[in-house]
């Protein structure tokens, strides 16, 4: 692996590289853009960078060798989801007494340390950010430049004014590398003390071509949907579950339905009995919300005659029939309540009647 590995946003990924190569990477900095877009793995990869014990140039720039020690164990971390799951395990296994005191870090190196957000609430806690604090004013053990990853923007207020506190006074030894969606979550006081590197979307017919090469038993119809779906986003596009989706997609035409044409709801709560507690559960209400989200964008551009960007290809015409039903007004409500939904899921409400109450919700508006 190396910076010729990472796929698009090369302006971006300049600009960084140079940063190092003159010793002027930013003690704090926010990676902003779309899931999928390569947040995580840029940040990997400049920790690799940075530390890297036989560094190499590519292009005239900064690069790191892979190879290395502290490349391997920096790298070990790039599995992202592997990491989190084994670190939530671990903690299941601790005393109830414990886990309420434990919080989810990552850390294969003893100088980068991950930290994603906290289940079930998946937010970033007070005691993650006091681990960092902790652990931050020490100079590295094995690395040039001790490096902390925060996955998530969603923070809880706490840790977000804890955070703070270090941004104003970052020893120099240390990059902390916020990664975000949407960087209208973090205080505006810790955007002003950070900055700000943005990975734009690529253009579908560049995604459609990358898959064409990377998932050739992919269909031609697949790769066009698939490459509308990922929102600009390579990552995504190449490890996007089409039929997860699909599924997922199916139960939100089912409450969008209920909402717009059809009052009985026995369809809804057969929908909605499926999504219990548990992180099944919640993986699942996640993709439908997700699903949900791209569906009330798609009718959002029908009704504002931009059909040219519609996502959800394979399905326009049986959105532009609901797309006459509703109003620009009903489609902002909805999307209201779908932060309701995502809201009420870190409070542990009953999944299955936080959909039929929303369902609900819309068929009133």
């Amino acid at each position: 692996m190396s910076f010729r590995d990472f796929l698009g946003n090369e302006p971006t990924v300049r600009h960084l590289r140079e940063s190092i190569a003159t010793a002027r990477l930013p003690h704090s900095l926010i990676l902003a853009g779309p899931r999928g877009a390569g947040k995580y793995t840029l940040a990997v990869m400049l920790a690799q960078a940075a530390n890297c014990l036989d560094p190499r140039e590519t292009d005239g720039l900064p690069d790191f060798c892979g190879v290395c020690s502290n490349c391997t164990r920096i790298g070990q971390s790039a599995d992202l989801d592997a990491r989190v799951a084994e670190a939530i395990a671990a903690r299941d296994d601790l005393r109830e007494t414990d886990k309420k005191e434990t919080r989810i870090l990552i850390q294969t190196h003893p100088d980068v340390l991950v930290i994603p957000p906290d289940p079930p609430q998946l937010l970033i806690k007070v005691g993650q950010v006091r681990m960092l604090i902790r652990e931050i004013y020490r100079m590295p053990a094995e690395a040039h430049r001790a490096v902390y990853i925060f996955t998530s923007a969603a923070f809880m207020k706490e840790a977000a004014n804890s955070l703070l506190k270090v941004l104003e006074e970052p020893p120099a030894h240390a990059t902390i590398i916020l990664l975000a969606e949407n960087t209208g979550e973090l205080l505006p006081t810790i955007r002003s003390r950070a900055g700000i590197f943005r990975l734009g979307a690529i253009p579908v017919e560049q995604i459609e071509r990358l898959l064409a090469e990377r998932r050739p038993q992919t269909k031609p119809a697949e790769r066009a949907l698939i490459a509308r779906l990922s929102e600009g986003a390579i990552g995504r596009a190449l490890g996007f579950d089409l039929p997860a989706w699909l599924a997922s997609r199916a139960d939100a035409l089912v409450l969008l339905r209920t909402a717009t044409q059809d009052l009985d709801y026995s369809a809804l709560f057969r929908v909605t009995e499926s999504y219990r507690a548990g992180a099944d559960g919640q993986a699942k209400t996640e993709g439908l919300l997700r699903a949900a989200a791209s569906l009330l964008e798609d009718l959002l551009l029908l009704r504002s005659g931009a059909p040219q960007f519609v996502r959800n290809i394979d399905i326009e015409k049986e959105l532009g029939a609901m797309a006459g039903a509703v109003t620009i007004d009903w489609i902002e409500a909805a999307a209201r309540g779908l932060r309701q939904v995502e809201s009420g899921m870190r409070r542990n409400l009953l999944r299955s009647l936080a959909l039929d109450s929303f369902a609900a919700q819309l068929a009133g508006a």
